[in-house]
């Protein structure tokens, strides 16, 4: 598992797909979380806008990234 830190409360699913780089661009994104291929927390998301906090964990094709907040 991989550990994401963010200087926010929170950071959107698409922008979190792109930052911890486990897709490419944003439209990438987009489409992987419409078309069901993300979890969050271990269930299917297709909110791309979903707003990701402390302790959330996505995955996608084998990957985990669980975000931590910069304290």
């Amino acid at each position: 598992m991989e550990r994401i830190t963010i200087n926010e409360e929170y950071i959107r699913l698409d922008n979190l797909m792109k930052f911890s780089g486990l897709c490419d661009t944003g439209g990438r994104a987009k489409y992987l979380i419409q078309n069901g291929e993300v979890k969050l927390n271990g269930e299917v998301c297709t909110m791309r806008g979903k707003k990701i906090r402390t302790g959330d964990r996505v995955e996608y094709q084998g990957r985990t990234v669980e975000v931590a907040v910069e304290s």
